[in-house]
């Protein structure tokens, strides 16, 4: 059995570690109202710019001679998986979740003897794959000096797979993220960036546009532009979950402290009612032996 000594330390222990999890609970809950509503505007842009796209790309003649970011090399044999998560930790099962979206589907392009290459935004994404899918990681990205999400950081990221594309470096490129719904759930996606996805056009399909200039030179500034602006979509996302997913964390956190506090506290005081009540014997039995 613990002493009174070390039952006492470890009390004060608990309590210092609850005022840091209460602390950085309200620290996410101020954080997370700014990164929620910059999530919840940067959907209608992301979604909109999207379905221009798309349905400047149902406008074009030559569909064989437009962009390759559009139509796609016409093999989908590397793999290009950019997987975005944090950079700091104690957020729940945020980064986890997303990495287990990525492996799945890392899972499936090796069962199909694909070759797949990694870009890790993030250093906790890059501490948790290197360990098994180091040799597929070309690059390693963080944005730790940045405070929160921005467009400036999400265009180099999109410079980089434009970059990579035009150099025949891979045929299809995914982004990896989690998708904010509320404090409690945050959902993993995986989208395709490039090519882009004409599935994603369904429900807008019957909206029409008049184009000036033509539809391939709009294509030509908008695709790259698109690229970094779903990113960007992505990292507010990220940036919303991660502060949602911490502070249901340090709630949970805040509250078994205060759960193991009272237990040891429960503990503390039987066991000094315990050497009470042995001193008390003891003397009790020494008087009456005199």
């Amino acid at each position: 059995m613990a002493s009174l000594d070390d039952l006492k330390k470890r009390i004060a222990s608990v309590k210092s570690t609850q005022k840091i999890t209460k602390a950085m609970k309200m620290v996410a809950a101020a954080k997370l109202r700014k990164a929620q509503e910059s999530a919840e505007k940067g959907r209608p842009y992301s979604e909109k710019m999207n379905n221009i796209i798309l349905n400047l790309s149902n406008g074009i003649s030559d569909k064989e001679n437009t962009s390759k970011l559009l139509s796609g090399t016409g093999n989908d044999k590397v793999h290009l998986c950019v997987v975005m998560t944090s950079d700091r930790g104690l957020c729940g099962g945020f980064n986890s979740n997303i990495i287990k979206k990525a492996k799945s589907y890392f899972s499936k392009i090796s069962a199909e003897d694909k070759e797949l290459k990694i870009i890790t935004v993030g250093s906790k994404g890059n501490d948790q794959l290197k360990r098994v899918y180091g040799e597929k990681i070309i690059e390693n990205i963080s944005f730790k000096e940045s405070k929160n999400a921005n467009y400036f950081d999400a265009d180099k990221v999109g410079k980089m797979v434009i970059e990579k594309f035009e150099a025949g470096e891979f045929d299809i490129c995914t982004i990896f993220y989690n998708q904010f719904k509320n404090v409690i759930t945050q959902i993993p996606q995986a989208q395709q960036i490039v090519p882009l996805n004409n599935e994603e056009d369904e429900n807008n399909s019957d909206e029409s546009y008049e184009f000036e200039p033509d539809e391939d030179e709009i294509l030509s500034n908008l695709l790259p532009k698109n690229i970094s602006t779903q990113i960007f979509k992505a990292m507010l996302e990220n940036s919303a979950s991660e502060q949602g997913s911490r502070m249901s964390a340090m709630d949970n956190a805040t509250r078994n402290a205060g759960e193991m506090v009272d237990k040891l506290t429960i503990e503390y005081n039987r066991s000094r009612q315990a050497a009470i009540t042995k001193e008390l014997i003891e003397i009790i039995s020494g008087a009456e032996s005199l």
